[in-house]
């Protein structure tokens, strides 16, 4: 997914910050800051609003989202409660950006972000029926009203699939079919499965390698050698995921056969079971299992 240059520093006092489905004007909040850059938010005094209030305060010019894709994008956000507005979180103090799937998102913020273009900075005010409900998280209570600004990075939807050139190939005996665009489909053999780790680009993308410490969008299929159980199958749960690469955050598998791998691929990988989960991820995986993957490197930020 392009993202646009960053657009001019500038200081914007929202009179009308958000507008609820009704129309009221929203509260007087200024954000200060770039595109891509950790905001600044100056709250107001006196009571949040109370109600969703939305205003798209840059205009990107890329997809539109939609309702089950997942977002990549930078974000602030804030507790408003009108006293402290403390920092609830955000994605610039850890680095790399967040992944928000918006059918799994608290309501409020896949209500603010749909409808709305890839380049966007989006701001809104979330009451607490649309935030994080009965069970907020720890530091929380059900009744805190939240403030977020995300500068929306890429959208992708649950059909997302590589599109470089290539096709369908082998892997220690694996077969992979399916080209550019399609969900792949696996055959296992029967052989013993190769004790080292294994990998090969099936569709070679056109974008950059991708480094590690970045934020990776995939959709994968997984198997376990043997019994050809699925492990794990972003195609059959309905939409991509995303996951820090190089850093300990996945198995180490992976992180040895998709640091380097141009943004765009798809890569076939054969975990041996000292590269994968250890310990096992029982009662599916069992710790002596050897894992085969499929991955198609959506993009990478």
């Amino acid at each position: 997914m392009r993202v646009p240059p960053l657009l001019a520093a500038f200081s914007l006092v929202l009179v009308a910050a958000c507008t609820s489905a009704g129309g009221q004007g929203g509260p007087e909040i200024e954000v200060l800051g770039d595109f891509g850059v950790k905001p600044k938010v100056v709250f107001p005094d006196g009571e949040p609003a109370g109600d969703l209030r939305v205003r798209e305060q840059m205009v990107g010019t890329g997809s539109v989202i939609k309702g089950d894709d997942l977002v990549v994008a930078h974000y602030t956000a804030h507790v408003w409660d009108g006293e402290d507005n403390r920092l609830l979180a955000s994605s610039f103090n850890q680095g790399a950006p967040a992944a928000f799937p918006l059918g799994h998102s608290i309501a409020g913020v896949g209500k603010a972000l749909r409808g709305h273009r890839v380049g966007s900075r989006v701001v809104a005010a979330i009451p607490p029926g649309e935030g994080y409900g009965p069970n907020p998280p720890g530091g929380m209570t059900a009744d805190d009203e939240l403030f977020y600004v995300v500068d929306v990075l890429g959208a992708f939807p649950p059909d997302a699939a590589a599109r470089g050139r290539g096709g369908g190939g082998t892997l220690a005996g694996v077969k992979v079919a399916g080209g550019p665009g399609e969900r792949p489909v696996l055959t296992l053999p029967r052989e013993r499965p190769p004790a080292r780790l294994r990998s090969k680009v099936l569709i070679r993308g056109a974008g950059p390698r991708t480094q590690a410490g970045q934020l990776l969008v995939t959709q994968y299929e997984g198997r376990i050698w043997g019994s050809g159980a699925s492990a794990d199958s972003t195609w059959e749960a309905g939409q991509p995921k995303a996951f820090q690469i190089g850093n300990g955050s996945v198995i180490p598998g992976w992180d040895k056969a998709l640091v380097g791998v141009p943004v765009g691929s798809r890569v076939a990988v054969v975990v041996p079971p000292g590269l994968g989960y250890g310990k096992g991820l029982p009662p599916l995986i069992k710790p002596t299992d050897t894992l085969v993957f499929v991955v198609d490197v959506l993009a990478a930020y």
